[in-house]
């Protein structure tokens, strides 16, 4: 069983007093050398590696053990997948954040990760930079998602709402709505920044890049996601995006 002990390189965990607690992270991947490289970046950014573990069923094991604030978690792995792993994992620690790191971008995997209680999907292709940044961005409550594969969760969110609620048959086709004549009455208004703010981020930018593509500061681009959630009466990110999923502000 892998310890915190025998990790490749220790991520520093001397910290000033006086600044926040870093990221404690556990990596849960079969791959020794990419876990040796994921020790080495973490430690060199200030997150501490509490854990190591080589399968999914160790994995398990480790994140009750050491109870780490992010659990980094490979898919195809000996043993117990990834998939099964993180569900173990969030029955017992709900609370617990777990992304998935993994070369797979089928949407299959995507979808179950998501299901099975996962809070992001990174791809194994994207660059240490980006790869920090999305961490931070988690530490500020930002799913992290590689390029594109919000929007196609929220697609597959907007058509499985469009099943339930009977305006997309079995075959995938959208049923016109008789009560309204076909057409989705949208009960507010937003601002034309806000629906600017709203497709961007549907698009699966972050709010930093929304930020700068828009020439605005990241708290202002926070502040209009607040408001938004507050017109439409949703409780997250999540549910605001979903909501411009239906609206088919996803599209690209």
């Amino acid at each position: 069983m892998s310890d915190s002990s025998s990790l490749p390189i220790s991520a520093s965990s001397q910290s000033s007093p006086a600044g926040p607690r870093p990221l404690r992270i556990l990596i849960v991947d079969d791959h020794a050398l990419l876990v040796e490289g994921l020790c080495n970046l973490l430690a060199s950014r200030g997150f501490e590696v509490v854990g190591t573990a080589a399968d999914g069923r160790e994995g398990v094991e480790q994140a009750l053990r050491l109870d780490p604030d992010l659990v980094l978690m490979d898919i195809r792995m000996p043993v117990m997948d990834g998939l099964a792993a993180t569900r173990l994992i969030k029955a017992q620690r709900p609370e617990m954040k777990i992304v998935m790191l993994t070369t797979s971008a089928e949407d299959e995997d995507l979808f179950e990760a998501i299901k099975s209680g996962a809070t992001g999907y990174l791809l194994k292709s994207v660059k240490g930079a980006a790869f920090i940044e999305a961490l931070h961005e988690l530490e500020d409550g930002t799913p992290p998602f590689s390029p594109g594969l919000a929007a196609r969760l929220l697609r597959e969110f907007a058509r499985q709402g469009d099943r339930e609620t009977g305006r997309l048959d079995p075959a995938g086709v959208l049923r016109e709505d008789t009560e309204n004549g076909g057409k989705d009455e949208v009960k507010v208004r937003l601002s034309d920044r806000q629906t600017e703010v709203l497709r961007l981020v549907a698009s699966g930018l972050t709010y930093k890049e929304v930020a700068s593509r828009l020439m605005l500061s990241d708290h202002t681009v926070r502040y209009h996601m607040s408001e938004i959630m507050e017109q439409l009466h949703l409780e997250n990110r999540s549910q605001v995006i979903a909501y411009a999923g239906k609206l088919g502000m996803t599209k690209e």
